[in-house]
């Protein structure tokens, strides 16, 4: 059961626990806290609203989405991801709302213009965690800098499908190359500003498992580099 739940006031967030309520669970690598997207869902959405997740992944945002009376469209390039999700929407719960998943791709997905109320969306950073043997179009085989050209794709579609004074939410993090820190997060913000968003909030969120052990430990010591342990939450204003 989900415990006695309370919004987040600042913009640093940890969540220490992992979050297994409902058919939540940390089994799709890389996946993001419930916490997260049931924050983001509560502050910048209400009930009946269309949120869409285009990294739909492991199916956090779409069951918070259930759970919070949300109506929801989740979307992946990798078909084992759309099959995950919709088995894990496969529970009771209060309300009944519309969600739809289906495999497509995130630089171009078929939604109307001014349609969407909510984007909340984790998507992968470059090619830290490959999550396919290989799709055409599956963003996480692509280097920082192709990375990037593609996200630049996705911000103005989200951009396009978002009403105005709505808010499209990222979850990035940072990477290192070389023994030097790539400014992935704050890059990929700068396409979406780029694209036409306003930023309404950069929040700071703890990694709990990056424990400073085994390889990287003693890696961390012999070249001396800093574990990275946060990632963003850039929260956008169309």
């Amino acid at each position: 059961m989900e415990k006695q739940f309370e919004l987040e006031t600042n913009t640093v967030w940890s969540f220490k626990e992992r979050g297994k309520w409902a058919t939540h669970d940390s089994k799709y690598r890389g996946n993001f806290s419930p916490y997260v997207a049931k924050n983001i869902i509560l502050r910048y959405s209400k009930e009946n609203d269309l949120v869409l997740d285009m990294f739909v992944g492991g199916g956090t945002t779409l069951i918070e989405c259930k759970l919070n009376n949300r109506n929801a469209i989740g979307i992946d390039i990798n078909p084992k991801a759309v099959e995950l999700t919709t088995n894990k929407l496969n529970f009771d719960s209060l309300y009944s709302p519309q969600i739809k998943v289906y495999q497509g791709d995130a630089t171009c997905f078929a939604l109307d213009d001014n349609s969407v109320d909510l984007i909340c969306t984790h998507p992968p950073y470059a090619d830290i965690i490959k999550y396919s043997e290989y799709i055409d179009g599956d963003l996480s085989h692509l280097p920082i800098k192709p990375f990037l050209e593609k996200i630049e794709q996705v911000a103005r579609e989200c951009y396009r499908v978002l009403r105005k004074d709505k808010y499209c939410t990222i979850v990035m993090g940072d990477t290192r190359k070389n023994g030097m820190v790539q400014p992935l997060g704050f890059q990929v913000m700068q396409k979406f500003l780029s694209a036409g968003f306003k930023i309404k909030e950069i929040i700071i969120k703890e990694q709990h498992n990056c424990k400073a052990t085994g390889f990287w430990k003693t890696n961390s010591e012999k070249f001396n580099f800093l574990l990275l342990a946060h990632e963003y939450i850039f929260v956008f204003k169309k």
